[in-house]
């Protein structure tokens, strides 16, 4: 995996997945490990480390009531005048919570919930414009503890890859600018405003550029291999190239070029379509690109286009259509889909086979399979 990042040839296609979600490792798996999960099928393991450190010399310290941490979850790092509240709302359909940031202004709120598989956002945490100036004025900055991915990494040794990802907001966030925005005002809405008020959303993208600088600048020393930025919410499924360029790419450019500064690789993930800007994000010099989502998972993916394009710039990572090649097919499908792949987007090298993104449901045989046949695809 190692060597396809850098770009070069290595000696059989690399072959992994994104994440291995909980609920699938409890209702296909018996509950076993990540690790195990990589070590049974074959595949070329990934580890996820995610540690904030709390800036003690400007009144920072780990949110007390937060112990139990979730998927790809840190501990959150709160100050006296951002501190957090969970309560539980009543719900028969969903597990449903309100997450309430307090700060001497006024609190701030968001709905979540959540079923076996997943977390999503009920109500949107910025409700009036003004709400963004709270944020900016209280809200604490992360950084990396570098102690503790080194310790975590020390670990695992080299038997996989370890990735991490840049600081999310609190509550319910993702890595990139334009996405973290989206979690907290709507996909729908940030749209609407970049048109009717676009200097208010790039007051607020300055803002979340910044707080994410502080974490990326503080991740110097720390033994990652990849780190993500993006979100599926800057794919041209969702906004225009136009959207993109004005709002997405000169501030998640910039976390790019700090994360190279502090020794860091970066995989810009865009699940969804990607075509029309393939070239606006490798310009971003992203050291990876994922997810290549095909167009029978809602992408527009076209494999061996994309190597053509920007192949020669950036490693691609993904491109297998999980939905129809995990369940209900052959297994000689799955392994003239994982063909097509290495066919497609392999030659040369700077290529890693994975699905694109999540799956929840899959025929463990094909997914032996999809390892198999990937392990067969010598250079």
């Amino acid at each position: 995996m190692l060597t396809a990042l850098r770009g070069e040839c290595p000696d059989r296609l690399p072959v992994t997945t994104h994440h291995v979600m909980p609920s699938f490792l409890d209702s296909h798996m018996e509950g076993k490990s990540n690790q195990k999960f990589f070590d049974i099928f074959g595949l070329d393991p990934i580890r996820w480390i995610i540690a904030y450190a709390a800036n003690e010399s400007t009144g920072d310290y780990y949110d007390p009531g937060h112990t139990e941490l979730g998927f790809l979850e840190a501990r959150r790092v709160s100050s006296d005048s951002w501190r957090f509240k969970v309560e539980k709302l009543d719900n028969k359909d969903y597990d449903t919570s309100r997450f309430s940031i307090i700060t001497p202004k006024k609190a701030l709120s968001m709905v979540l919930q959540s079923d076996k598989h997943t977390t999503w956002v009920a109500e949107h945490l910025i409700k009036e414009k003004s709400d963004i100036d709270i944020i900016a004025r209280y809200m604490t900055h992360p950084k990396c503890d570098v102690e503790a991915v080194n310790d975590a990494a020390d670990q695992y040794g080299d038997s996989g890859l370890v990735r991490g990802h840049i600081a999310c907001f609190d509550g319910f966030g993702q890595p990139g600018c334009w996405q973290d925005f989206s979690c907290l005002y709507g996909s729908t809405d940030l749209i609407m405003a970049s048109m009717e008020d676009p200097q208010w959303v790039h007051a607020f993208l300055e803002v979340l550029r910044d707080r994410k600088k502080v974490y990326v600048d503080s991740l110097a020393g720390a033994q990652y291999d990849l780190i993500e930025l993006g979100g599926g919410d800057a794919s041209t499924t969702v906004i225009s190239p136009d959207i993109f360029d004005e709002f997405v790419a000169p501030y998640d450019s910039v976390l790019i070029a700090s994360a190279h500064e502090a020794g860091q690789r970066i995989a810009y993930h865009t699940c969804g379509g990607m075509m029309p800007i393939l070239e606006n994000i490798a310009a971003m010099k992203p050291d990876a690109m994922e997810t290549f989502t095909p167009s029978g998972m809602g992408g527009d993916a076209i494999l061996s286009e994309a190597k053509r394009r920007i192949g020669d710039k950036v490693c691609m990572i993904g491109g297998f259509d999980q939905f129809h090649f995990f369940t209900g097919c052959t297994e000689e499908e799955t392994r003239e889909e994982v063909r097509r792949c290495f066919q497609e987007a392999g030659p040369g090298g700077g290529y890693i086979l994975c699905p694109s993104d999540h799956f929840f449901e899959a025929d463990l045989k094909l997914i032996e399979a999809f390892a198999d046949e990937a392990r067969k695809c010598i250079y």
